[in-house]
């Protein structure tokens, strides 16, 4: 309120429901002790005295309005109280079970606890408690009926989470007003049930003619099918070409069967492990493998395309691992690609309408999996919105054998939710009009708020968690009720025969149609063989990446260093921000490149060519060491610019943003993005390498594996800050074991590069394959105590001419060849330590170093390049800074050993095998390093 008002705007006659409780409650107060409200309502008191009524209390007459007495004031506070109750807490009493029935009703809710009878609630207006009733509730009375009906019925909500009154405000008037319950029609009635019969039949049929196989029906959650089949539909009418669906494995079948229309037949030949005649991958996943090793069919995706007036729209399933919900920042990802148009400079334009997300879950993994938190989180964040996701929680009351006391310690399954404002829907699953009624409130909060929204689809599971478990040797009495309980489908069918929907006998003949039509299909694939399929990589990657010429001629290059030093007028750079970008002008020219400034010469020289980045990570935009800078932040106003966005010779966008504090959910988001839009370089920074522990699910499930298992191209950067400088075991390793166990098939580029001009090229080159059928993932161990370091920075013409190198010989070892005995090979960042460590004192005569860069593919045909120079080596060593079970040495140690003459020894030399990757003081880290050092280059033992 303005202090300055002495009188309002308005009379008191303009307060209804909850307003003209709280100011009726205050007044009383104000009567009480005029100091014990708000100055500006001690204000309005003493101006306008009591609040009036804003008609009649027996709403009919329009006389003046009298003065409202004590006793009716206090009656109407608690008529409004007992209406926010049933709105918050109505959801309690709702019928959404349909294993069990609602409790007794709670005294919340009642008007006899809350000091009101029936007399007084007709006394007050309908639209004093409830201005958005139908027109049929003409009192108190009717409107608190009337939304307790709309609050317990077999649907109930949950907005009181919602903290923007605007949103929550329209949540309310759609359910009060009834406008979500508006009757479905006749047809969209049978329509539904004939969804219903396809789902449960194709249920059964798969249940009795693969007996025991794992298929994780939907049966017990089947209204689920319609509900998706709804939103796809919503979003097509939007106008979206895309629109991507995650979930795990129960109801799998039955989505790519009703929803995507993926053929009957080829689904029974998948559990016959069976050629299917017809093998489309466009109609949905036609054979067990989609890539060269393949997966079982209820983790396999699918797409269709639907053509509908003037849209296309290609509906996509993603492919799952066991690791249910980590699909949810994939899709997401996918989402967010899809939407944007990277064909411009700067960040890509976001549409959000272009696509549209919805991920269903279990019961007992969102609440149980740290991954569904991370996912919602990005949810509203810029770099990682998409107009929000429509969420399904497919509750069927139990997780594997645990039953929700055991599995979350929240009332729902999906309180979760309610820490990131989304709305929430319980609705019991055996009423497919409720189900339906709840799908539009969701698409239509979408629609308009452009934010998450959540069904929890209650209903149960008619068998185990797969079909070869028996659920009542763990859950005996609910598996009685179960075995007992009517279908979805039997029970809406004698509804909609009971309303005269439908005729007598016509639900039986739907069955019969659709057990007709399954049996037909089955005819197709049954009597044949199971035919083996291919488990071997194809020859494009086998062969490797192609050659690739990489340099960026001189002219252009200084042009984008130029204008990557160049800001707006008026533009206040930070002093110390200043001194390192001054610095890249003149090292151009006069001296060496380091690491941030290649990159930043790779990145605008990429857009260059056309083709879009997209970066992320903790801290990426300045560089999680001060170094990158390629947003920069005015020193007085703090307003954004990055001088990718301005480069005159850029022909697509570059987005660059700071990630949350996640790994799991941003790297799942990127993978997505990227396989969405394989044009583009997508890359990750971790913060410090081994921040990537928390994505282990990822890199395993996904990107090592997803094209062997899927067919899921992808050719994402993950950036590895990697290197003991004695920051302890939680800051010095990558893992870079981890990554090297999970090579094999060309799955992925393992690097450890040692000059700025190596990673300059290897971006490049990652760029230049994009679109080829042999790009893979780049898994790059990046520096930090190097960054500036300027033995690895290189001068501008290591950029103009060349491309990547496997293999790098150190420059101060290169002597007379015939003499050398001893060949050092090492990797990453304890190479620049030996060559740093080298001076006139150390005799170089005799052995040689070579720097592995590129550990995966093993580089054979370079280090036996390196062996047929040197034919007098008689010895080699392995040195790392890592323990020996970690690092690269129980990696490579068989491929030097296949690669080198029998005669020849290995000698490991490095720290000794450890739990920890590293010391954490760092004098003994100091002197550890010094001694493998010595070792390798045999000093004495006091040098340090």
């Amino acid at each position: 309120m303005d202090r300055n008002v002495s009188k309002p705007e308005k009379s008191w006659e303009t307060f209804h429901g909850p307003n003209l409780g709280y100011v009726i409650d205050m007044y009383e107060k104000y009567k009480h002790d005029p100091d014990d409200v708000d100055h500006d309502l001690k204000e309005w008191f003493q101006a306008n005295g009591a609040p009036s009524a804003a008609q009649p209390l027996n709403g009919h007459a329009e006389v003046e309005s009298p003065e409202l007495t004590h006793s009716t004031m206090h009656k109407i506070a608690k008529a409004m109280k007992l209406v926010d109750n049933i709105r918050i807490f109505g959801h309690i009493l709702a019928d959404v079970n349909p294993l069990d029935t609602p409790g007794e009703e709670s005294p919340l809710l009642q008007p006899e606890e809350n000091g009101l009878d029936e007399e007084d609630l007709r006394a007050m207006p309908a639209d004093m408690l409830c201005k958005d009733a139908p027109s049929h509730v003409q009192d108190g009375y009717e409107a608190i009926v009337h939304l307790k009906q709309m609050y317990t019925k077999s649907i109930a909500f949950e907005f009181d989470h919602v903290y923007d009154l605007e949103e929550r405000g329209w949540l309310n008037r759609m359910v009060e007003s009834g406008d979500i319950f508006e009757n479905l029609s006749h047809e969209k009635r049978q329509s539904l049930l004939e969804r219903l019969t396809a789902t449960e039949k194709f249920e059964q049929f798969l249940h009795q003619n693969f007996f025991g196989q794992k298929r994780f029906s939907v049966e017990g959650i089947d209204t689920m099918i319609p509900m998706l089949e709804e939103m796809v539909q919503h979003f097509m009418q939007e106008g979206a070409n895309n629109v991507l669906l995650g979930m795990a494995h129960r109801g799998r079948l039955s989505t790519l069967a009703h929803v995507l229309g993926k053929p009957y037949n080829f689904i029974f030949s998948e559990f016959m492990n069976a050629p299917s005649q017809e093998t489309t991958p466009s109609e949905g996943s036609s054979t067990l493998n989609y890539g060269w090793t393949g997966d079982v069919k209820y983790h396999l995706g699918a797409n269709r395309e639907f053509n509908q007036s003037s849209t296309h729209t290609t509906v996509d399933v993603a492919n799952n691992p066991s690791h249910l919900e980590f699909v949810n920042p994939v899709v997401a990802g996918s989402t967010r690609a899809a939407q944007e148009d990277r064909n411009k400079i700067g960040f890509p334009d976001v549409e959000t309408n272009r696509s549209g997300a919805i991920l269903v879950h279990g019961d007992a993994s969102f609440p149980g999996e740290g991954i569904v938190a991370e996912t919602l989180n990005l949810s509203r964040l810029k770099g990682y919105q998409i107009g929000g996701t429509l969420h399904i929680i497919a509750n069927n009351q139990l997780g594997f054998t645990t039953e929700t006391h055991d599995s979350r310690s929240t009332t729902y399954a999906s309180d979760l939710a309610k820490g990131f404002e989304i709305p929430i829907i319980h609705v019991n699953a055996d009423d497919p009009d409720a189900c339906i009624a709840a799908v539009r409130l969701a698409c239509e909060y979408r629609s308009r708020f452009h934010k998450d929204f959540l069904i929890d689809l209650v209903g149960y599971r008619r068998f185990g968690h797969n079909e070869g478990d028996e659920p009542a040797a763990t859950q005996p009495k609910l598996y009685e009720m179960i075995r007992a309980h009517d279908t979805a489908r039997t029970i809406y069918a004698d509804k909609l025969q009971q309303e005269g929907v439908i005729e007598e006998g016509q639900a039986k003949s739907m069955q019969e149609e659709m057990q007709e039509k399954l049996e037909k299909e089955y005819e197709k694939v049954s009597g044949q063989s199971p035919t083996p399929g291919e488990a071997e990589p194809p020859e494009v990657i086998e062969k490797g990446l192609p050659d690739i010429e990489t340099g960026v001629d001189y002219d252009s290059l200084k042009q984008l260093n130029e204008e990557l030093l160049e800001h707006p007028e008026g533009f206040t750079v930070f002093r110390n921000v200043r001194r390192i970008l001054n610095r890249r002008e003149k090292a151009f020219t006069e001296g060496n490149i380091d690491w941030a400034h290649a990159e930043a010469l790779a990145l605008a020289s990429i857009i260059s060519d056309g083709t879009p980045i997209r970066m992320t990570g903790q801290d990426s935009e300045r560089g999680t060491f001060n170094q990158r800078h390629l947003i920069l932040h005015d020193a007085e106003t703090g307003e954004n610019y990055s001088p990718m966005h301005t480069l005159s010779t850029a022909k697509a966008s570059f987005a660059l943003h700071n990630s949350p504090l996640s790994e799991a959910a941003v790297v799942g988001f990127e993978y997505g993005y990227n396989v969405q839009a394989p044009d583009t370089l997508v890359l990750w920074e971790a913060q410090y390498g081994d921040f990537n522990n928390a994505a282990q699910v990822i890199f395993d499930q996904f990107i090592s594996a997803g094209r062997a298992k899927w067919g899921q191209r992808s050719g994402i950067v993950l950036l590895l800050p990697h290197g003991y400088e004695g920051a302890g075991p939680e800051h010095s390793s990558a893992r870079l074991e981890r990554f090297l166990s999970l090579a094999a098939e060309n799955n992925w580029n393992v690097v450890n590069a040692t000059n700025t001009s190596q990673y300059f090229h290897l971006l490049r080159r990652q760029a230049a394959t994009l679109e080829m059928d042999e790009v893979r993932p780049l898994v790059l161990m990046t520096p930090k105590s190097l960054l500036r370091n300027q033995t690895i920075a290189d001068s501008y013409e290591a950029f103009t001419d060349g491309k990547f190198s496997a293999t790098l010989e150190d420059p101060k070892t290169s002597g007379q060849e015939d003499e050398v005995e001893t060949l050092i090979f090492c990797s990453g960042k304890i190479s620049i330590d030996l060559n740093e460590n080298i001076d006139d004192d150390v005799d170089t005569s005799r052995f040689h170093i070579v720097r592995v860069e590129e550990l995966y593919p093993y580089p054979k045909e370079d280090i036996e390049a390196v062996l047929s120079r040197y034919n007098n080596v008689k010895h080699v060593k392995w040195v790392q800074e890592e323990p020996k079970n970690m690092g690269a040495w129980g990696y490579i140690e068989p491929y030097l050993r296949e690669t080198l003459p029998s005669d020849i020894d290995i000698e490991y030399i490095g720290r000794r095998r450890r739990s920890s990757p590293s010391e954490g003081d760092p004098n003994v880290h100091k002197r550890e390093q010094q001694r493998i050092i010595n070792d390798a280059l045999g000093l004495k033992e006091g040098r340090s």
